[in-house]
């Protein structure tokens, strides 16, 4: 009775959606468009964006093609430039979720605190920042670029002076004229050093690996363009469908004939050459892996930066800290009065997954503690109706995401038709096996990938050196493989009461 009590107060949804980043506001334009209203998405800060609104960093920007990274369904004929910043990336959400009407169904400053399946009602219980509440189906569209990782570093709760993550930048810290740290040397990093380098006095890269950096070919897209675009819309699909082509013609140089790239690094060479003069500074950032091993960076502003005279190269990773004072592994000993760290995210030991509790009573983070697989990067086993959007092994290496959360949006909405097929309180629980073959065969064909043969360590990988990060295929074989949900590869789970009722039913029958 206590218990039923509590359900009367709780409030109840048909679907609870995580994140309100491209991955949420996409599930939640797609539950709507198949007539599913009773939902809601919830979202920890006090706007929606995701990554695009954490990310406000100095030179933050895209370096996938605006055309390409957007919805299919809500293009975007006024993009300002061919690589759009942040801003403007966020305005794009901002209005998605105003053209769709989603901001009823949004609650903001809702962080998820836990998740837990009841296997008697068939439902999971939230428990958020605002209150509780329970839903049939949860989609956790969180993201792998969500919450910043900074390392174990020595002595660094003893420095005097400022520290952040560059997914967390201080705007009221001033940095003009200090001595600045840059640790890391990914894709945030490139964007950051050539913005802060005329500001500040002095500025220490502090590099663990050196990159690949091609030239960035972005320009302002003409007023001419966007008239085009917004009277002929067929003419920014054909725009992005020549974008997405060319992309797709690539990932066999990256998951079949990674000897294929050596042109590639040709291109990378000389675009750095351009710059850097020094022999001794261009053996110091030139890599020692296969180009696209780690992720190719796009940048025509990030050497000439380098090779400023305020700019030094430390090509190695930070060590320890003593005062005010940053140590290197190789000894090397510089004098800062600010850290950005430009050390990436929790990729393959997502924080969110320590949160969820299926229905043997383990974490999500228990099941994946020997690396995380999904059923087409959205169930795992022993999580009844619970999908995630950028799953494992559902990113790219080289094209947009968005073309991969499209394809699980088309996931979710026939597991929603099949939930309704079923009629009655239904789950649908991924198989263990359907769950491993899956997985198998992803990692089979990951072998011979660049990711995984390149001869770098990159945060595609989790602790055991697996790759479950990306998807070793076209996004058109992902869509295809995501367009329909085999039952076959499900368990259906039925409350207590329904099977009592149908097993009552086959027993008047047969009397």
């Amino acid at each position: 009775m206590a218990e039923r009590e509590r359900e009367r107060q709780h409030e109840h949804v048909r679907v609870a959606v995580i994140g309100s980043g491209f991955g949420g506001l996409g599930a939640a334009v797609r539950l709507r468009r198949e007539g599913i209203t009773d939902f809601v998405v919830l979202e920890r800060a006090g706007s929606v964006g995701g990554t695009w609104r954490d990310n406000s960093y100095p030179g933050c920007a895209c370096d996938v093609p605006s055309h390409l990274y957007s919805f299919s369904f809500a293009p975007n004929p006024e993009w300002p430039r061919t690589f759009s910043g942040q801003r403007h990336i966020r305005a794009y959400l901002e209005s998605v979720a105003d053209t769709f009407g989603l901001r009823p169904h949004i609650r903001l400053d809702h962080e998820v605190r836990s998740m837990r399946w009841n296997a008697d009602a068939l439902h999971w219980e939230i428990s958020t920042a605002r209150g509780d509440l329970t839903a049939d189906v949860v989609v956790s569209a969180t993201g792998p670029l969500s919450d910043p990782k900074i390392p174990d570093i020595p002595g660094l709760a003893d420095f005097p002076g400022k520290v952040f993550h560059s997914a967390r930048w201080d705007h009221g810290y001033d940095l003009r004229g200090k001595r600045v740290a840059m640790i890391g040397t990914g894709a945030s990093a490139i964007q950051i050093v050539p913005s802060i380098q005329p500001e500040v006095s002095a500025l220490t890269l502090f590099q663990r690996t050196p990159p690949w950096v091609l030239p960035r070919v972005d320009r302002a897209i003409t007023r001419a363009e966007r008239w085009l675009h917004s009277t002929f819309p067929a003419t920014g699909s054909a725009r992005r469908g020549l974008l997405w082509g060319i992309r797709e013609l690539q990932v066999s140089a990256f998951v079949k004939r990674p000897n294929e790239l050596g042109l590639v690094e040709t291109l990378a060479k000389r675009n750095m050459a351009r710059s850097i003069k020094d022999p001794a500074m261009r053996a110091k950032l030139t890599p020692d892996y296969r180009i696209g091993c780690k992720r190719i960076l796009l940048s025509s502003t990030y050497y000439p930066a380098l090779a400023a005279p305020n700019v030094d190269v430390v090509a190695s990773g930070l060590k320890e800290v003593r005062g005010s004072t940053l140590v290197a592994a190789d000894g090397t000993e510089t004098e800062v009065d600010a850290v950005v760290f430009g050390t990436g995210f929790h990729v393959t030991d997502m924080p969110i997954a320590q949160r969820v509790t299926g229905a043997d009573g383990t974490t999500l983070a228990e099941e994946w503690k020997d690396g995380m697989a999904a059923l087409r990067g959205a169930s795992a086993a022993g999580f009844p109706n619970f999908m995630t959007i950028i799953g494992p092994n559902t990113g790219l290496g080289n094209s947009s995401m968005i073309l991969m959360i499209e394809s699980q949006l088309n996931y979710l909405a026939d597991f929603m038709r099949q939930l309704d097929t079923l009629g009655g309180r239904a789950a649908l629980d991924a198989r263990p096996a359907a769950v491993a073959g899956w997985n198998h065969k992803v990692q089979s064909r990951m072998e011979r990938t660049v990711w995984n043969s390149g001869g770098c360590d990159s945060w595609y990988l989790d602790a055991n050196g697996r790759n479950t990060t990306v998807w070793p295929g076209t996004t058109a074989e992902f869509r295809k493989a995501t367009r329909r949900v085999n039952l076959s590869e499900y368990e259906v789970l039925r409350a207590p009461a329904a099977r009592t009722e149908a097993a009552a039913e086959t027993a008047g029958a047969r009397a």
